[in-house]
């Protein structure tokens, strides 16, 4: 077992694991990683009714999706990766020479590194709801030929696996997958795929999640959608996507932004800097580092992302409940067959530690194979995201067969 881990406690077995990264890591680092390279996106065309948990059917779907590595002889080498809110298809590797970035978790995917793909097959789909080649609010209903919009239906967590089910299964023909990897909104696939396909999925690896959002996450959502739905160009949903509310989905995303650091993990990054070689024009120009980052978040998330897909894939967050109105959690986990490892950040004040440890327990009270783990960070939320040698042990010990 990787340095960093308590000594002596398995993954599973009812006992509990945590991470001290104050620890030396003992990674290797006799062969470097490797990166997955070129990369071509593929659509996932399901024309034939897809049924969504409110009852609204979908005449057809489309999913985007990318995949890294090699199925192997038995294709039971696949690995499911789930994205967050502001996430999508493409994790890993680049479509271009010309690509200023990689994908959005290439440090944890490639071959050599936690998510081997010299071992794995793994894909990535962009979500139903989503804005980035999945059937979303903007895509076109083929019954009107006009985009959806508002008549998009309400789309839950389950959805979202429901129509990752169907590529894996209809698209790729796999029979099983090795396993279902995601941070945050990705956590609650993982979650879901445990619950909703048992006899499927063998391990569950959800990061920074929560079996419910808290109050005052729904709260910093309903903000963001306010200030969305409050932008002059939202002009109730029927917007140019050229010349939509643009101000709206930039504050947004700084405020959820916010929510995704940590106070001192943005004190140690920005402090009280002022911005370098500027002067303010006025008094509200950005004058402080913290203030100028927090605009460019914004100005960069509304060249990729839909006012309309936010406030969909927002709800869904929202209104995912495993606890129910019982309030009880293991009656929504006792479904779960496969190994899990829920992995909690020491700073993460949106999705906290407790959060990811009342999963495991839960399924520990089930009689389930789930432990937990927390890595010391002080990047807050985000901290899944970021170079970890500490998660990359991990990770790269629970996937190993």
């Amino acid at each position: 077992m990787a340095a960093g881990v308590c000594h002596g406690l398995p993954w599973g077995g009812g006992l509990i694991s945590f991470v001290c990264v104050n620890d030396p890591p003992t990674v290797s680092t006799q062969d470097l990683p490797g990166e997955v390279g070129l990369v071509e996106a593929r659509d996932f065309v399901r024309r034939k009714p897809f049924l969504c948990a409110s009852g609204d059917v979908l005449p057809e779907i489309t999913l985007r999706y990318e995949t890294y590595g090699h199925l192997n002889r038995a294709k039971d080498n696949a690995i499911l990766i789930g994205h967050a809110l502001s996430g999508d298809h493409h994790c890993a590797g680049i479509h271009r020479m010309t690509d200023r970035k990689s994908g959005w978790w290439n440090n944890m995917i490639g071959p050599g590194k936690p998510i081997d793909t010299e071992r794995f097959f793994v894909i990535c789909s962009n979500v139903l709801g989503g804005c980035m080649g999945s059937t979303g609010p903007r895509s076109t209903d083929p019954r009107t030929g006009e985009a959806y919009g508002l008549d998009f239906p309400i789309i839950s967590i389950r959805d979202m696996v429901d129509a990752q089910y169907a590529l894996i299964t209809e698209e790729l023909g796999l029979p099983v997958l090795h396993a279902v990897v995601g941070g945050s909104m990705g956590g609650m696939q993982a979650l879901e795929w445990g619950r909703a396909y048992p006899d499927f999925v063998r391990r569950l690896l959800p990061m920074a999640t929560t079996a419910r959002q808290s109050a005052q996450a729904i709260a910093f959502n309903e903000v963001g959608r306010i200030a969305i739905t409050q932008d002059p160009r939202w002009n109730g949903g029927r917007y140019d996507p050229q010349r939509g509310p643009d101000v709206g989905l930039a504050v947004a995303r700084m405020m959820a932004h916010i929510t995704y650091l940590s106070d001192q993990g943005m004190e140690v990054k920005f402090g009280r800097e002022r911005v370098a070689g500027s002067t303010a024009r006025t008094l509200f120009d950005p004058e402080f580092e913290v203030e100028s980052y927090l605009r460019y978040q914004g100005r960069s998330f509304i060249n990729r992302f839909d006012a309309t897909s936010y406030l969909y894939i927002t709800k869904a967050i929202d209104r995912f409940d495993l606890y129910g109105p019982e309030g009880q959690l293991e009656e929504s986990l006792r479904p779960v067959t496969a190994r899990v490892l829920a992995v909690g950040f020491s700073s993460d004040w949106l999705f906290p530690p407790s959060h990811n440890r009342a999963i495991v327990h839960a399924l520990l009270r089930c009689g389930r194979d789930a432990s937990y783990a927390e890595v010391k960070s002080d990047l807050g939320h985000d901290s899944f995201l970021v170079h970890s040698p500490e998660l990359y042990a991990l990770v790269s010990d629970f996937l190993a067969p």
